[in-house]
């Protein structure tokens, strides 16, 4: 009796390309709560990327992992930042009982280097509508000098109509639970496009709002019973704000210049917890695979290749460090 047996297939391994990002499949989501000391982000190898050329600081070694589960894809980033940067622009009390805003003496201009917050950003290519992203990441859309009357560290737009970048804004002050969702276009820089190519993606509510009144001599809101009076932790949530109180403070005192709550809508996309600890800033992001959104990339090909880049921001409104190049995010089955 002669007997065969099947034949056999043999699967090529998984294989990333040199010095990509793996997203790892997880048995769990991890929660996002700024600790990152799940079971997930221990079972998965990271890239480490240079960011130079920023303010204060100066630079960056920023460590990357990321992991998948279900639906979503998860992102643990950390670098190390020497101080925690929360006091973004508070009102103080002067002498004479008015309230003024901390300002940088130097700031001509969108370009606050001392009463700020710290950043980081992720930009996507959309679809790849991007040219020359894959090489040369987010330089292909930055315009130093330009306009330097008004804008005095330039711009950032793509060349043409059509060419779209997505970009995650992390900010450690007016964040609420989530990464600001915002995109990257062509518009140039007018008086009426300040931002030139950067938008926030539409949004239905909620988010980050300066706290001052309609004529904007004086803080609008307080935390309950005045809060802490020396800034700390430099926002006040939507949710217990109160209206403001000068009997309550003295002169010195500082107190927080906005107030904010969850973006809703397409610009609330992105889950994310943070925390800072021992002079190490650690943000867990989630998001969707897919969400729909033309603003958005779409991790609809778990077998394709995704280019992105890094950015982090130490107290600093626009002169960030910069990466370098570009990084690319694979699947693994």
């Amino acid at each position: 009796t002669t007997t065969s047996e099947a034949p056999t297939t043999t699967e090529a391994p998984f294989e990333a390309p040199e010095g990509a990002l793996v997203s790892y499949p997880a048995d769990a989501a991890p929660a996002l709560d700024g600790v990152a000391d799940d079971a997930a982000w221990a079972d998965a190898t990271g890239i480490t990327v240079a960011a130079s050329g920023g303010s204060n600081t100066g630079s960056a070694e920023v460590t990357l992992k990321s992991v998948h589960s279900g639906d979503m894809v998860y992102f643990l980033v950390t670098w190390d930042d020497p101080t925690e940067s929360y006091l973004r622009s508070p009102w103080e009390k002067q002498a004479d009982g008015t309230w003024a805003q901390k300002k940088d003496p130097d700031d001509k201009g969108g370009d606050n280097n001392v009463w700020y917050e710290d950043k980081m950003s992720l930009i996507w290519n959309i679809g790849d509508s991007i040219p020359d992203f894959e090489t040369l990441g987010c330089f292909t859309a930055c315009h130093a000098g330009e306009n330097p009357d008004a804008k005095p560290y330039g711009n950032k737009y793509t060349q043409e109509e059509g060419q779209l970048g997505d970009i995650w804004h992390w900010k450690s002050v007016r964040n609420l639970n989530q990464v600001d969702d915002q995109y990257l276009d062509s518009t140039r820089y007018s008086p009426d496009t300040p931002g030139a190519g950067r938008h926030g993606d539409p949004s239905d509510g909620g988010g980050y709002t300066n706290n001052k009144t309609e004529d904007g001599s004086l803080p609008a809101y307080m935390a309950p019973d005045g809060g802490s009076k020396d800034g700390a932790p430099g926002y006040i949530l939507d949710s217990e704000k109160v209206e403001f109180d000068d009997s309550l403070f003295a002169v010195g005192d500082l107190l927080p210049g906005i107030y904010k709550a969850e973006f809703t809508g397409d610009r609330g996309d992105i889950s994310s917890g943070f925390a800072y600890a021992d002079g190490r800033w650690t943000v867990e992001i989630g998001r969707k695979f897919v969400t729909g959104s033309e603003f958005d990339v779409q991790f609809d090909d778990l077998a394709g290749l995704y280019h992105f880049g890094v950015a982090t921001f130490d107290n600093a409104q626009v002169r960030h460090s910069f990466q370098t190049g570009v990084s690319a995010l694979v699947f693994k089955p």
